[in-house]
């Protein structure tokens, strides 16, 4: 592991690693240090899905507001070095206050800031903490750059800055993913911080009645219970009964836009500040009105196309055949007479075409622009071009977001590589279908022989699936990955039946849930 305290080493180090190697995916997990489990917990998320795994530890004076414990705030680089080198992190950077350009006082501003948009910065923490939401937004962009990530994480629990992220990437046009990571929790669900410290024993068992108040709320919500009013509502009446806990503020918004919201529609971000003694703590819950997402990932002839669509047939779901989105992009490409090879070209193509799936999960219909292209995809000049558009990472990228546009209203089923870690990492169901090597090569001797194309050796296969096998899982773009909160299901010794009926009874558990 390395540790840097300036940019230009930082820089120096991560472009060496690139020399020889061809790019890395690096991932980026920006903190303030005092690290606990729920730093670990994106950490470890990070080191799954990149290359290179880079921790950032900087207690950012930006966001302090004169009054505020900049001063207090727990510093322990030695430790969070430890702790970083057991996590198995690459790099830590961890810069003086004038490396990153400002000077070590809270609430010093830069010469150049960053200004989210005001409706966003004024809301829930944004009333009290009077430019704390720039000097993050700042800070945060000016490591996006220094280190220029393919991923950062963060954790839900800052639900507000996790929006205010989101909204700058996306309005700066900034070349990184951000991935949210769920709120760990103490077993009291008190959620982690690194200022639960400050706390005593008796106010962390008090302080875990904030959990216990979105709990309530989020049951009246699985209840059916919309209304603002009456969620919020919910959490104050919790709250009201421990004295020692000063409400600051429990609202109900939009997770994206942080709008207040009336009632929830799609999704609610409901979220709570309070104080207890000299602490200020905050939490949140999501509340999504969609109909649940069912990820399924697994190695190639695991059958998760066939069960896909039988689960996804047998709950009344669409099948989202992500298999036909590249192979309309592909025909797309075709019928435009670009060079496969030219990619800006490509790009451009893509970034304005619209793919829509309909129909029958064993019947699926596809258009692209508008035109019916169900039967043209599956041609032998789609079918031997697929592979080398769809490793374009361009093309991987707009057909995510289009993906994603179909996870906004949810009831889908939906089969890849990377759909549980990448595409919908907050899938309410993720299924990892794997099987042995020799399981998967005996089903494939068999369907080569119901093809009639005779009997291929058993041995010549498993290699070929063992090849296939490592190939997925190293691969630089959307690498086979399962999810750490997916559940896993062999299907050596199951029937199709057999595994349908396993995944719908779990769907069935967790709608009930």
């Amino acid at each position: 592991m390395h540790l840097f305290t300036t940019i230009a080493g930082l820089r120096c180090y991560l472009n060496s690693l690139s020399q020889g190697n061809g790019p890395l995916e690096v991932g980026l997990v920006p903190t303030m240090g005092a690290l606990h489990a729920g730093h670990l917990s994106l950490i470890q998320r990070c080191r799954q899905e990149n290359s290179v795994a880079v921790v950032s530890i900087f207690v950012n004076p930006l966001q302090f507001a004169p009054q505020e414990d900049f001063d207090r705030y727990p510093r322990n680089l030695e430790r969070d070095r430890q702790v970083c080198e057991q996590a198995g992190v690459d790099v830590i950077f961890a810069p003086t206050p004038e490396a990153m350009g400002v000077v070590s006082q809270p609430f010093s501003p830069l010469l150049t800031a960053v200004v989210p948009p005001e409706a966003m910065t004024t809301t829930l923490c944004g009333r009290t903490r009077l430019g704390h939401f720039q000097g993050v937004a700042t800070i945060v962009t000016k490591l996006l750059n220094v280190v220029q990530p393919d991923r950062a994480y963060f954790g839900q629990k800052d639900g507000q800055q996790l929006a205010i992220i989101r909204r700058l990437v996306a309005d700066l046009n900034l070349p990184v993913e951000i991935i949210a990571c769920p709120t760990v929790r103490e077993p009291s669900g008190l959620a982690l911080s690194s200022r639960n410290q400050y706390l005593s024993e008796l106010e962390k068992g008090k302080a875990a009645l904030i959990y216990q108040a979105l709990q309530q709320a989020d049951k009246g919500f699985r209840a059916g219970e919309r209304s603002g009013v009456a969620l919020v509502g919910a959490v104050k009446a919790v709250l009201e009964q421990e004295p020692a806990i000063a409400l600051e503020y429990v609202e109900l918004v939009h997770p994206t836009t942080l709008a207040p919201l009336t009632e929830v529609e799609d999704a609610g971000l409901l979220a709570v500040a309070v104080r207890l003694g000299s602490t200020r703590l905050i939490d949140n819950i999501v509340l999504v009105a969609r109909q649940p997402i069912v990820a399924i990932d697994g190695p190639a002839g695991a059958g998760k196309s066939t069960v896909a669509r039988r689960v996804a047939q047998e709950l009344g779901l669409l099948y989202l055949d992500t298999g036909a989105m590249y192979r309309a992009i592909t025909w797309l490409v075709l019928q435009s007479g670009i060079a496969l090879d030219d990619q800006p070209a490509i790009a451009e193509l893509v970034s304005q075409a619209d793919v829509l799936i309909s129909g029958e999960p064993q019947a699926v219909s596809v258009s692209i622009n508008g035109r019916d292209v169900t039967q043209e995809i599956r041609s032998l000049e789609v079918t031997a071009h697929v592979s080398a558009i769809a490793a374009q990472s361009v093309v991987r990228q707009e057909l995510l977001r289009l993906q994603r546009r179909y996870g906004l209203q949810g009831g889908l089923v939906i089969e890849g590589r990377d759909i549980g870690t990448c595409v919908f990492p907050d899938a309410e169901l993720k299924i990892f279908l794997t099987a042995s090597v020799q399981e998967r090569a005996r089903r494939r001797q068999q369907d080569l022989l119901n093809q009639g194309k005779g009997e291929m050796n058993l041995e010549e296969l498993e290699q070929t699936i063992a090849e296939r096998d490592h190939k997925d899982s190293t691969r630089a773009i959307a690498p086979l990955r399962k999810a750490a909160d997916a559940i896993e299901v062999n299907t050596d010794d199951l029937t199709i039946d057999q595994v349908v009926n396993r995944i719908i009874q779990m769907y069935q558990a967790r709608a009930l849930s």
